[in-house]
């Protein structure tokens, strides 16, 4: 009856694992990573310039990542596909057309979100966070200054 069990558990598992999903990820640095979870990950860069991830905020400088999903299937069939196919399409490897197009649509929505909290931040007077109790802490010149090039960055990533 164990034996049973086991098998039929390997089976769901390799059936449920057909139908994951891919999603890329941007580290502290600025490299690509393609996952087959959106489960959290954090990342940071210590003093030495070493790169980070953890599932867990386990730094002070540990951010969220933010998950873009490209498309159903294994990660083995996109790793560092992230140009246009040698043959004209958009289409990665294992995507559907369907799976393009909703891939395309995520991409157009994060890089129009992005642009609008870049414009955002650059005319703002003066830029804040909220504190736990709904107050305002104004940013220091230097945070603000942090924010904005993290946010560049976040722009330039999903306005490729």
């Amino acid at each position: 009856m164990k034996a049973f069990l086991l098998m039929w558990l390997l089976t769901l598992g390799i059936v449920c694992d057909a139908d994951a999903s891919v999603w890329k990820w941007v580290d502290a640095k600025g490299y690509t990573h393609f996952v087959d979870s959106d489960r959290p990950i954090y990342t940071w860069v210590d003093k030495f310039d070493k790169v980070y991830y953890s599932d867990k905020p386990d730094h002070e400088d540990a951010i969220s990542v933010q998950f873009v999903w490209v498309s159903s299937g294994a990660v083995d069939d996109v790793d560092g596909e992230d140009e246009p196919r040698k043959d004209g399409s958009n289409t990665l490897p294992g995507e559907s057309d369907e799976d393009r197009v909703a891939r395309e649509a995520a991409e157009e929505y994060y890089c129009k979100r992005a642009t609008e909290i870049y414009a955002a931040y650059i005319n703002a007077p003066q830029l804040y966070r909220t504190n736990d109790d709904g107050e305002r802490e104004f940013l220091s010149d230097e945070e603000a200054a942090v924010l904005v090039v993290e946010t560049k960055g976040k722009l330039d990533t999903y306005c490729k």
